[in-house]
């Protein structure tokens, strides 16, 4: 078989068959392909696309590509959950120990962000003393005594992944659906998880900026975890804001202990609690998806998922004490306000742009050896439809290096929108996937 050959064929829109699939992913893992004749191919899938059965085949043969993960050791049924990525996306520390304190198993693996801020390493490395370097067996052994246990990705899960990201990211190719796809349900598959729900973002904060795209991408992922022998549902939610209120990886950790104390609610906890019921749900904790939005909502008032995330801290060396006494994370040198400058009503969030900010204070890395300052960030004061005085405090941004400040400005006033417009705030769930 010659890779020439294969080019040519998708070149001309014709499918490619599966034999033929992982050909091409093993031999661009094995570094018999050369990186020019790769790009081509993902340049041609770009344009000509792929259908569902080569999409799964890609799939299939990218997440055979290195190591998967073994998890028989682990009693009940396993869930994982997935983001497709956004601003003040914290979802993973409020779902998973509500979802863990239910019962059901999460063994998660992650990986560090690139962007505006850190992963959900970085925001758990971000608590004094949290260790996400563990052996698989102690791995094992925290999901099964604590029901929750958050590792990093290791190397040789999913190669291909990473050899054919680095290329998509230098050659415009990464937003096509079928390697969208491919590449999230490859890890996910590898990952060893029974139950896989999927965060699907859409909106000016997501590289899936409109519905359709993320409808096409979302029943996609979950016509893959079908074909694998996966329960897998996808929620579509909204990207047109940050989810959250705090973005960078303390103030994360932050107001993700202060929605499982019950201090308040919001977008990112209602996002979050319907994400861990379809995670019991799906793991058969309760018979229906009402129950078990009635079983998340009780553990989240009598504080039972708080209890999930101290366990799983201790677990990981972590001190336990911080979903109690929040000053114990990291803290910024200084806080700065960014106050508006008339009255009016908040009718656009450029959410990418905040993410932007963010960057730039230190929350998010570049490179992957970039350093990440965990104190840094910045908290959002006023929401899309909010009412606000001039003079009011629109930001507060958390600081240690001044450097970049004039561009945060200059980025925070072009990203929020202050008119006499009244709006009404886009849904926050769009639709569920099953």
């Amino acid at each position: 078989m010659q890779f020439l050959d294969l080019i040519l064929k998708k070149r001309d829109a014709k499918a490619l068959t599966t034999d033929e699939i992982r050909f091409f992913v093993n031999s661009c893992v094995s570094g018999e392909t050369a990186d020019y004749q790769a790009a081509a191919m993902l340049m041609a899938i770009w344009f000509n696309g792929m259908n569902d059965r080569e999409t799964s085949d890609l799939t299939l043969a990218m997440r055979d590509s290195g190591e998967t993960v073994n998890l028989s050791g682990i009693d009940g049924i396993i869930a994982d959950k997935h983001s497709t990525g956004g601003v003040a996306d914290t979802t993973t520390l409020i779902a998973a120990p509500l979802a863990a304190s239910c019962g059901v198993k999460i063994a998660k693996m992650s990986g560090r962000g690139l962007g505006h801020t850190g992963g959900t390493l970085d925001k758990l490395e971000s608590i004094p003393g949290f260790s996400t370097a563990i052996s698989m067996e102690r791995f094992k052994q925290i999901v099964n005594t604590s029901g929750l246990a958050v590792i990093g990705q290791t190397k040789e899960l999913v190669p291909a992944d990473r050899l054919l990201y680095a290329l998509r990211d230098v050659t415009g190719t990464v937003d096509n659906k079928s390697l969208i796809a491919a590449s999230i349900m490859s890890k996910k598959l590898a990952a060893g998880s029974d139950v896989i729900i999927l965060d699907v973002k859409t909106g000016n904060g997501s590289f899936l900026h409109d519905y359709q795209s993320a409808l096409d991408v979302a029943e996609l992922m979950v016509k893959i975890g079908k074909t694998a022998g996966k329960e897998v549902i996808a929620l579509i939610t909204d990207m047109n804001q940050p989810l959250g209120n705090a973005v960078g990886n303390a103030l994360e950790v932050q107001e993700a202990i202060e929605i499982l104390q019950g201090r308040y609610k919001g977008a990112l906890a209602d996002v979050a609690v319907e994400l861990a019921a379809n995670m019991a749900f799906k793991a058969e904790i309760t018979d229906t998806i009402e129950d078990a939005r009635i079983l998340i909502a009780e553990k989240l008032a009598t504080g039972r998922g708080l209890d999930s995330f101290a366990s799983m801290i201790k677990e990981q060396g972590g001190n336990p004490e911080v979903v109690h006494n929040t000053s114990l994370l990291p803290s910024s040198s200084k806080i700065m306000e960014i106050q508006a400058e008339k009255s009016g009503t908040i009718s656009h969030i450029e959410t990418a742009l905040i993410g932007k900010a963010a960057l730039l204070l230190g929350a998010g890395r570049t490179k992957k050896e970039d350093p990440v300052d965990p104190a840094v960030g910045l908290w959002m004061k006023k929401r899309l439809g909010d009412q606000v005085e001039s003079g009011e405090t629109l930001i507060e941004l958390h600081i240690n290096n001044k450097k970049e400040l004039n561009q945060v400005h200059q980025l925070i006033r072009q990203a929020v929108t202050v008119s006499n417009q009244q709006i009404q705030p886009p849904p926050l769930i769009y639709t569920t996937i099953t």
